[in-house]
């Protein structure tokens, strides 16, 4: 789950390059690409499901509350929500979870398997003062304005919302479900003080009497209860919390004008009809106010536990795949366009070149010596290490193969159903263990270019690569993390896992980082076809189209045309807490960009050679990179649709993390680009004859 975009960064984990934009090979998707569909969602060796025996204790727990307009999560009991007794207990949290903000904890919401529960009371509670003109609105009413929904959980499974008006039912497996809601009539805020708790269950076929939750989902109300608190009921009315009426068994009050569900005479679960029978009021979030819920069982032998989670993962395919096969028709499009381009243009021009520069020239030729034109003149120029600074090109290629190579391994495991959602925290896990374990690609590489380069400050070099992006990364990270801190977010991650995470960056990827640097420098530099001289030839004027900006406007817009519908659903897992699990559609789009992004490469870098200009490594890195400026700029497009409020934290934070984002892309894709290119100068001046 976003993961959302939600969802901070780790320094050493480019968090949110992968999170948001993850779109790599993987061998195991393939089959997924056969289907078309979502993979489905299977568990490990190890996830055992959990059986229960009618009566049994069913533990509801409560995670974080979330809302599109701030982007903030915070902690439940954050607000004063009815409490458990002896207080609310955290349950054990990954890492990852604790970066992505999730904060499960206990609730006082008692449920037993397959027994039914009709107007159950939890607490009275009170939450603060009524809404007024120039008085400060209290922290409940502040959360509905803000939109804030409630994540519920019952044996791990995230609860749906379930809302429903005069005409239509609507169930929706993302985002929970709201804390309340604004009349639109009066304006005032309203709370959800009465759920229906609705599980689906389903028989265990190995044991006799078992069964197992396969399906959660919530249907709030607003339920004006008038109630007279019962005697032994000593909630204090001076506090804005729970008092101890909590443990009190299942009465704190009685209410005098009940709905038929809560008189105590009719087994009745509550519904709409009786919610907004005429007479009846919602719940002004203000006040002392009574919580209640329903719980309803009903057995479902077709759902079985192992596919509980396809329905959140499709989000009750309100995505059809249709949408998926059409944005990959629409880049295939594109990549045939390209590739029809470059078979023209390259393919054509190539071999007219190599005839022309490999055959013997005659007496005639040799008497009007003609002089010899295109990128064959600068044969003894191609491979001079660029003008600007070789080692941040190399550092720069390092790190964009270490992020190229973790988001492999991230989609791998992901497709292969090592990262399922029912595993908290996972895909954040994966990506922060892998981009540390990578440090030795990232020395490597930088290690083996920066040699070509013929640089001597290796050291430098390596100590680049091994604190530049993770730097930049923490950095953010931390100046997200005190904004969370700030606000009250669940965002804010506690001091220790702030350590964990310079251990991890200390401790193990720049030891690795040094340790591949030392096996790059050991390697010969790479060997190129032709030699390079010591006098640089002079570049002649380009065209007004060969200049940067045209080939940044040209490079990036291919690739980020390729790949932004899928990019739009990915944003959405991260900002909207959806759900995005189609990895197969992932692999394929991914495979599109990387195509995409080494043919438009080339294709300039061709151009720019045959007009005799041989600066080609900083040009192609960022021909390739200058797609992320195409997603950073579309980011902006997509705030709008996002409704966040205008606050500063808000666009800090969104802003923040997609600049990062952007960022890791810029590096990811810039190193394909130098890549490309110097396999593809390789092979040309190999294929010809040089006097």
């Amino acid at each position: 789950e976003n993961s959302r975009l939600t969802a901070p960064c780790t320094a050493a984990a480019a968090a949110m390059g992968v999170r948001q934009l993850a779109a790599t090979v993987a061998a195991g998707g393939a089959a997924l690409l056969l289907t078309g569909r979502a993979a489905d969602a299977f568990y490990l060796p190890g996830v055992n499901p959990q059986s229960f025996s009618e009566g049994d204790p069913v533990k509801m727990k409560v995670n974080k509350m979330t809302s599109q307009k701030t982007l903030l999560p915070v902690d439940y009991y954050r607000l004063p929500f009815c409490q458990p007794e002896g207080g609310p207990k955290m349950d054990n949290e990954n890492l990852g979870e604790f970066l992505v903000g999730d904060r499960i904890e206990s609730s006082p919401y008692r449920l037993r398997m397959k027994q039914d529960m009709y107007c159950e009371q939890v607490c009275i509670t009170n939450l603060g003062r009524g809404e007024q003109k120039g008085v400060s609105p209290n922290k409940v009413v502040r959360a509905i304005r803000k939109s804030y929904h409630n994540n519920w959980i019952v044996d791990n499974l995230s609860a749906a919302s379930k809302i429903e008006d005069d005409t239509t039912i609507t169930t929706r497996y993302w985002q929970g479900f709201p804390v309340g809601f604004v009349a639109s009539d009066t304006q005032k805020a309203y709370v959800h003080n009465h759920v229906n708790l609705e599980i689906m269950y389903h028989p265990v076929e190995t044991e006799t009497d078992k069964y197992r939750v396969v399906r959660f989902t919530v249907e709030p109300f607003s339920v004006k209860h008038d109630f007279e608190p019962a005697e032994d009921d000593d909630d204090d009315t001076d506090q804005d919390e729970d008092g101890d009426g909590t443990d009190k068994p299942y009465k704190v009050a009685t209410i005098v004008n009940p709905i038929p569900s809560c008189n105590g005479r009719n087994s009745m679960h509550t519904n709409y009809d009786m919610v907004y029978a005429r007479g009846r009021e919602p719940q002004l979030a203000s006040g002392k106010v009574l919580f209640t819920y329903d719980v309803i069982w009903t057995e479902n032998s077709d759902l079985h536990w192992a596919s509980r989670w396809d329905i959140y993962l499709s989000m009750d395919d309100a995505i059809p795949a249709k949408v998926h096969w059409l944005s990959i028709a629409n880049s295939l499009v594109i990549v045939f366009v390209l590739s029809a381009m470059i078979a023209a243009i390259l393919v054509r021009n190539l071999r007219r070149d190599y005839a022309r520069y490999n055959k013997l020239a005659t007496d005639e030729e040799k008497a009007e010596d003609l002089e010899e034109f295109g990128w064959k003149l600068v044969h003894a120029d191609v491979f001079r290490p660029p003008g600007f600074s070789p080692m941040l090109l190399a550092v720069c290629c390092g790190t964009g193969a270490q992020l190229l190579c973790m988001a492999i391994f991230t989609i791998l495991f992901a497709a292969m159903g090592f990262l399922s959602p029912a595993n908290r925290g996972a895909l954040l896990m994966a990506q922060l263990l892998l981009y540390v374990l990578l440090g030795s690609v990232a020395g490597y590489v930088t290690a083996r270019l920066y040699k070509t380069f013929k640089g001597k400050s290796w050291q430098k070099a390596t100590t680049l690569v091994a604190l530049g992006f993770p730097g930049v990364a923490f950095v953010i990270f931390f100046v997200m993390n005190v904004i969370a801190l700030t606000q009250g977010s669940s965002d804010a991650v506690p001091f220790t896992t702030m350590l964990i995470l310079l251990v991890l960056w200390f401790g193990i990827s720049t030891p690795l980082v040094f340790f591949g640097a030392y096996f790059g420098y050991k390697q010969e530099a790479i060997e190129f076809p032709v030699n390079t001289s010591n006098i640089p030839r002079e570049i002649p004027d380009q065209p007004w189209f060969m200049g940067i900006p045209f080939t940044l406007l040209v490079g990036g817009i291919l690739p980020f045309g390729a790949c932004f519908v899928e990019l739009y659903f990915i944003l959405s897992s991260v900002w909207m807490d959806q759900y995005y699990y189609v990895f197969g559609f992932l692999l394929l789009v991914f495979i599109i960009l990387v195509v995409t992004c080494a043919e438009i490469t080339v294709l300039f870098c061709y151009f720019q050679l045959c007009g005799e200009n041989y600066h080609w490594w900083w040009r192609s890195f960022c021909t390739a990179g200058s797609t992320a400026l195409y997603v950073f700029f579309y980011s902006f497009v997509y705030f709008k649709q996002l409704e966040a409020s205008k606050t500063a934290a808000t666009y800090v934070l969104y802003f923040g993390y997609m600049g990062l984002a952007s960022l890791a892309l810029f590096l990811m894709t810039g190193y394909l680009g130098v890549a490309s290119s110097l396999w593809f100068n390789k092979t040309i001046f190999a294929s010809i004859k040089i006097d």
